[in-house]
């Protein structure tokens, strides 16, 4: 800001020149005192000058709706969506969300720092604040094979781009507590920037906690019970409360929330599916979701916002009041939180919960040969069993921590695995696609309920191999090698037949359509599923692409093999 910025803003703010755009009946949510306020707000140069009784040039009349400040996804992977940034802004703009934090380790899983620099450059120029995170596990764990290795080298020279805020979720627990120097690296190059470094305590203990804290990493949104945010609020990290379209962990972390620990609280949405973004919302969702069980909306809003802003030193975002950023939300009510416009900027973007403005970037296409491996047949996906007990991994539905169960399976006379419908016992199969390793991962999985056919994707976090589950091996070698020809993407297969099917060219996890066209797809492989009876109390496809990621209790499948999390090592199938 320059000299003559400050001096405008002085003169607006003091009265003596009208502001660009002054609101009048409205409501203001104050979240630093929790209290509505009835007064005008003045508008300069994007940013608000002051709140009082002001003239300006554009006069807007709030007609008695309350005025928020707007909403900040305090942790999300865009990638997740399907969409490109441009196509994401578009979806969460009507929902009030004009700011998140985001970490681009899907894509950097797949192409290293090309692909961090594509997320930057992709939300370039947008009506809508996209700031980062830089990934810290790529690969999570050495357990598996992924398309890119990122050193502390490799991510230092991004810290001098103005919107990465630090360094993004460190999942790789046992390099932290062992100290091992590329890690130490990569926290100290963040501290040393003055950045924030996300955690990624899922299944930790307090004492492993206090070795995050002593580390300097200082947020988590792994927590899925009570006594477990507890801990977190306890030993001062910042509260991350999820609600996902597979991990839905708000309604057993919001009775944690109370008047002395609320300011150490936001929301985030991690992992959330387009379908679920334009159904239900982003961040509004969570707010609307933590009034419903009995949150105060003021301390829900802080939460969304001032909270969001400050974890993150984002010091001009989050509040209604002069010096910050004229970003916010008109809504009816403050129950429902129904959004009716939004402003970015100062500038109108969403008029009675449509979207006025053109949201486009030159840098939508990247990356669209990264599916690579040889042609799947059956024989590549025999499990031989050396006994009938096997090691299952079994769902837990709308969670991402899966259970390790041993049951008796199906066997044929030459000794290899044979799904169950009956007993829900589904074959599992995860394949290295970016270096042509050839490397293949079995298992056995409980819990989708389909009855025919199989399902697959190249969305398997975080290497993102190509996953696939399925009843019967034709299936699912139909399903491999049409992804392969699509270059990426998701597919439902039924007695040898393409039901529905969503191309992801995009690093094989990035549709480059508009976000509409994106949606239909994903309904029809909704409708797909239902044909094979898949489970309806959670997401399939996201479900499943959870099942490969090593660092989420108990038990996950990568290309390498059937992985124990809490031993951190591959074990057999066979339970002999």
């Amino acid at each position: 800001m320059d000299r003559s910025q400050i001096r405008r803003r002085i003169s607006v703010a003091s009265g003596k020149e009208p502001a660009d755009t002054v609101i009048k009946n409205g409501r203001i949510v104050d979240v630093f005192n929790g209290e509505i306020i009835e007064e005008d707000i003045a508008i300069v140069d994007g940013y608000f000058a002051g709140i009082g009784h002001y003239t300006g040039k554009n006069i807007v009349d709030a007609k008695g709706r309350y005025v928020l400040p707007a909403f900040i996804d305090g942790h999300v992977h865009i990638e997740s969506s399907l969409v490109t940034p441009s196509e994401f802004a578009k979806v969460l703009l009507p929902h009030g969300v004009t700011t998140v934090i985001a970490d681009p380790h899907e894509i950097a899983n797949v192409s290293g720092t090309a692909g961090i620099q594509y997320m930057l450059d992709s939300s370039e120029n947008l009506p809508f604040d996209f700031y980062f995170m830089l990934p810290s596990c790529v690969p999570a764990t050495s357990f598996e094979n992924s398309g890119a290795i990122l050193k502390a080298e490799n991510l230092k020279p991004f810290y001098q781009h103005p919107r990465i805020l630090g360094l993004a979720e460190v999942m790789n627990f046992p390099a932290v507590l062992h100290a091992e120097e590329d890690m130490l690296n990569k926290i100290s190059d963040a501290k040393r920037h003055g950045k924030k470094v996300d955690g990624h305590a899922a299944g930790l203990s307090e004492r492993d906690i206090n070795v995050y804290m002593a580390a300097g990493i200082v947020t988590d949104h792994e927590c899925t019970t009570a006594q477990e945010a507890k801990e977190r609020l306890r030993s001062g990290m910042y509260l991350m409360i999820r609600e996902g379209t597979v991990a839905r962990d708000l309604r057993n972390l919001i009775p944690v929330v109370n008047r002395y620990n609320s300011r150490r609280c936001l929301f985030v949405t991690d992992d959330k599916h387009l379908d679920d973004l334009v159904l239900e919302g982003s961040i509004d969702h969570n707010v609307r979701l933590a009034i419903a069980e009995g949150l105060s909306p003021i301390t829900a809003i802080q939460m969304a916002t001032i909270n969001a802003a400050e974890c993150f030193g984002l010091q001009e975002k989050g509040a209604i009041a002069a010096g910050y950023k004229a970003d916010f939300s008109f809504v009816d009510d403050l129950e429902t939180i129904k959004i009716s416009h939004v402003y970015k900027d100062g500038m109108a973007v969403v008029q009675d919960g449509k979207l006025i403005l053109d949201c486009s970037n030159n840098h939508e296409n990247f990356m669209n040969q990264s599916v690579h491996f040889d042609e799947i047949l059956k024989s590549n996906l025999t499990i031989s069993l050396s006994s009938k007990k096997a090691n299952i991994i079994e769902i837990i539905p709308n969670s991402l921590i899966t259970r390790h169960i041993m049951e008796e399976v199906d066997i044929c006379n030459q000794g290899f695995f044979q799904p169950s419908i009956a007993a829900d016992q589904l074959k599992l199969a995860v394949i290295e696609r970016h270096h042509m390793t050839k490397q293949i991962g079995l298992g056995i999985v409980k819990g989708l309920g389909l009855k025919n056919g199989a399902i697959a994707t190249t969305i398997a976090h975080d290497s993102h191999n190509l996953i696939i589950a399925g009843t019967n091996d034709d299936d699912m070698v139909l399903a491999a090698n049409t992804i392969k020809e699509m270059q990426g993407g998701m597919i439902v297969i039924n007695d040898g037949q393409i039901l529905a099917s969503l191309e992801l060219p995009i690093a094989g996890l990035i549709s480059d359509s508009p976000y509409r066209e994106v949606y239909t797809s994903l309904n029809n492989l909704h409708i797909a599923l239902d044909k094979l009876c898949a489970n309806h109390h959670f997401n399939p496809f996201l479900t499943l692409s959870f099942l490969a990621l090593p660092v989420i209790p108990e038990l996950k499948l990568t290309d390498k093999g059937l992985f124990k999390v809490s031993n951190f090592e591959h074990i057999n199938i066979s339970s002999d």
